[in-house]
């Protein structure tokens, strides 16, 4: 249980807002002088970099700006690291500052850079070998003050304690406060060029934070809950806003519904939602997380590929995913603040508003595939974990075969109910309400 409240980065709005933050120099009270820019390949040449520029250069600090590409392992985040380490020298008091513009991937390999120049022993964690998908940083020291711009939508890499590293063939998580940055700029600019399945995706991933967060805790937290459903249920309306035409057309309207993405997506990650609840709650990202690397594609369309299976196996009774009184109590909510006719049911309505979003979430997996992904599941987050807790491969089989089922499928279930389940929760089960699954 997280009984814990953390400090969150400071939150800018827009790059303008950043001049007082320089000449403040938050956060040891040190104005800051200098500065290292680390670009995403992605955003050179795009009008954000020349803003920032600009900004740095009537603050009158001096920069240097660097691109930063690779593949987001431990090597790679050394090696930052190291090009980093001249301007660690002075020490953190010294008025300089990093500045990562990128996506997540970028402020990921920049947040675990930092903390390997500012604690060489750091580096010894991260290279210990173990089958957990999950390392805790903890009891390291402060490192320069770090500015993060994220270029994507989503992630809220810019203002969350986690990041993801590179390991071998899949990937590791890593949660300390010292991974947060200092402060987080968003600027509409940044995300601008983002196509339009990534914006779509940026609302989602956001979204399934906190439906999971909200559904996978059995207690009522009135204040806690209440943030976290008024957050959803915004998202659900900028969702539905930003894939309509005239958001899409109108270049003003998306700038301004992006901020609102951006500054919701950062929320997502305050403290205060996932007070006294289990750290662990969301365990469908840990499947979503192995799904993704098995079949080499995006986050977000392996959570969207598995978001609806998830729902049906909580609504079916296993209660480790979650609540299935606090999905059906959710979901209205939900469905009424969408402007789109969505069903009453949370698992054929959440599969209809991530299609009326034009969110891919169909894919064609080798059963050799499921089952890899299904052991390495139990392997890096479950067995004794507390990441997947009791749940067992063949689980996570059944929630990978019923996501991906084919549409020859067969009309018996082939996926009983656990015995274990609670028999009155088994109400809800039923492949009417699957078959959403098999359109394409």
């Amino acid at each position: 249980m997280n009984l814990s409240w953390s400090c969150p980065a400071r939150t800018i709005l827009g790059l303008g807002g950043l001049e007082p933050w320089l000449r403040a120099g938050s956060p040891q009270s040190v104005p800051v002088t200098s500065a290292t820019v680390l670009a995403d390949p992605a955003v050179v040449g795009l009008p954000i970099l020349r803003r920032l520029r600009e900004v740095l250069q009537r603050s009158g600090v001096r920069h240097e700006m660097l691109t930063v590409d690779g593949p987001g392992d431990l090597e790679a985040a050394t090696l930052l690291a190291d090009r980093l380490a001249p301007v660690y020298l002075p020490g953190i008091d010294s008025g300089h500052a990093v500045i990562g513009v990128g996506g997540g991937s970028l402020l990921d390999q920049l947040k675990i850079a930092a903390v390997l120049q500012a604690n060489p022993g750091a580096a010894a964690r991260l290279e210990l070998p173990q089958r957990s998908g999950l390392i805790l940083l903890e009891d390291l020291e402060h490192r320069l003050p770090l500015v993060a711009i994220p270029s994507t939508l989503g992630t809220g890499a810019e203002a969350s304690s986690s990041a993801c590293l590179s390991h071998g063939d899949g990937k590791r998580l890593l949660i300390g406060d010292i991974l947060r940055p200092d402060a987080a700029v968003l600027d509409p600019m940044a995300t601008r060029s983002l196509p339009h399945h990534l914006v779509a995706e940026g609302v989602l991933e956001p979204l399934f934070r906190l439906t999971s967060l909200y559904i996978a805790d059995h207690r009522g937290l009135p204040t806690e809950d209440a943030l976290t459903v008024a957050l959803a249920e915004r998202l659900i309306r900028l969702g539905d806003e930003l894939t309509g035409a005239r958001a899409i057309e109108n270049e003003a309207e998306s700038d301004d519904l992006r901020l609102e993405l951006a500054k919701i997506s950062a929320l997502s990650h305050a403290a205060w939602l996932s007070l006294g609840r289990n750290r662990y709650s969301a365990r469908g990202w840990y499947i979503a997380n192995e799904l993704s690397t098995a079949l080499g594609v995006r986050k977000m369309t392996a959570v969207a590929v598995l978001l609806p299976s998830l729902w049906s196996e909580i609504a079916a009774g296993q209660d480790i995913l979650g609540s299935a009184d606090r999905l059906s109590a959710m979901w209205p909510m939900l469905r009424a603040a969408s402007s789109r006719d969505l069903p009453a049911d949370p698992i054929a309505g959440i599969a209809a508003l991530l299609d009326a979003w034009s969110i891919g979430r169909h894919v064609s997996p080798t059963r050799e595939q499921v089952e890899r992904t299904a052991r390495r599941s139990i392997a890096a987050w479950g067995a004794g974990l507390p990441m997947l807790g009791r749940l067992r491969s063949r689980d996570v089989r059944r929630i990978l075969d019923r996501a991906v089922r084919p549409v020859d499928r067969p009309t018996a279930d082939p996926f009983p109910p656990d015995p274990s389940m609670d028999v009155g929760a088994r109400r809800h089960r039923g492949l009417e309400n699957n078959d959403y699954l098999v359109r394409r």
